[in-house]
């Protein structure tokens, strides 16, 4: 199409597509009235037309609502009811109101919330992290409905994101070990796919493994519970088969179980064995001894998100993709290996 084209109308998708405008209308606002089937083919035309709804669309979309739908994975843990926390006062003092579900990891969860909210025709809706069902993506991609995803970070968001970089957090985690002189790294987690954060802060430790000691990294992945029980029970079964040197995990929570399975085991921390947490949540000030860990700014992401959204739906410019920064904080869970140290397996 060249630079002089007419763009695409409604009327022209409604007449490729074969159905009537109002038919388009609800399949690109995800609202009852259009078979799921009939949904996806007009969802593709419209992407192959290039048809994008315009700002006077957008406007009727939200003229009439000051309601913010807003999807977490969980409420368990701090993490999560930080951000909502910030967001909420900032929407709060805007004059939005929010709706809030949660999704327990589960993109079909997540993408039957979404089309439940289209049909309410929100101001904004708030997804977190960027791994979706595909028809989510789909969905709110053809929707005139600003969308924010918190949490993670990604150059291809749906509308905006504010997060950070899991997989450099990561590599953070794994270049501070290396400096120590570990060796015999570990992780624990939750399930493969349960948590795609997770997953990538693994893939970042085990990149700079790969380059700097052609070491692998083992991952062990207890069944979902408690974090406590699920970082106690991954730590016994690594000190029973790996006898790793250095342990990381996926919130301090699980590390707080890897340091009470180390001392139940005979373990000292971190003359034995060093343990690495995340997120450095209020737990980790009360331990008995400093945590190693990575601070993360949960509620400025959320005042973050909340301010850029507001943007958003005000026609004002803001960016596209916001970056946080990460904060390593060395604490006394980890130490300088000594050659000793090295040649014990």
């Amino acid at each position: 199409m060249s630079s002089q084209a007419k763009p695409t109308k409604i009327e022209d998708v409604a007449r490729k597509a074969d159905v009537s405008i109002m038919s388009v209308s609800r399949a690109i606002r995800g609202v009852e009235g259009v078979s799921e089937k009939k949904r996806a083919e007009i969802l593709k035309i419209a992407r192959q037309m290039k048809y994008m709804p315009n700002s006077a669309a957008r406007s009727l979309a939200v003229a009439n609502s000051n309601l913010i739908g807003i999807s977490l994975p969980t409420f368990a843990g701090e993490v999560f009811a930080e951000i909502l926390n910030g967001m909420r006062q900032t929407f709060d003092t805007a004059g939005y109101s929010s709706v809030i579900d949660t999704t327990e990891y589960n993109r079909e969860a997540e993408l039957n919330w979404v089309r439940r909210l289209l049909s309410w025709q929100p101001a904004a809706i708030i997804l977190t992290g960027i791994d979706h069902h595909p028809e989510t993506r789909e969905l709110l991609k053809a929707s005139p409905i600003p969308v924010l995803e918190i949490w993670d970070h990604t150059d291809d968001p749906i509308d905006i994101c504010v997060g950070i970089d899991h997989f450099q957090a990561g590599r953070m985690i794994g270049e501070h070990a290396i400096s120590l002189g570990y060796q015999r790294p570990a992780f624990v987690s939750t399930p493969r796919g349960h948590d795609k954060r997770a997953d990538a802060r693994l893939e970042g430790i085990r990149d700079v493994f790969a380059e700097q000691r052609s070491t692998p990294v083992i991952a062990e992945r207890p069944a979902l519970g408690n974090a406590f029980v699920t970082g106690f029970d991954g730590t016994a079964s690594l000190l029973t088969d790996y006898a790793p040197d250095v342990i990381c995990y996926l919130n301090d929570h699980m590390a707080f179980g890897g340091l009470m399975c180390c001392q139940a085991k005979g373990f000292s921390v971190p003359e034995d064995i060093g343990v690495i947490g995340f997120n450095a949540l209020d737990l980790a000030s009360v331990l008995p001894i400093k945590l190693t860990t990575v601070r993360t700014l949960r509620r400025l992401m959320g005042i973050t998100g909340a301010r850029n959204l507001l943007a958003r739906i005000n026609g004002v410019p803001t960016e596209t993709a916001k970056v946080l920064p990460l904060e390593f904080q060395a604490g006394q869970t980890t130490r300088l290996q000594t050659d000793n140290d090295r040649l014990r397996v």
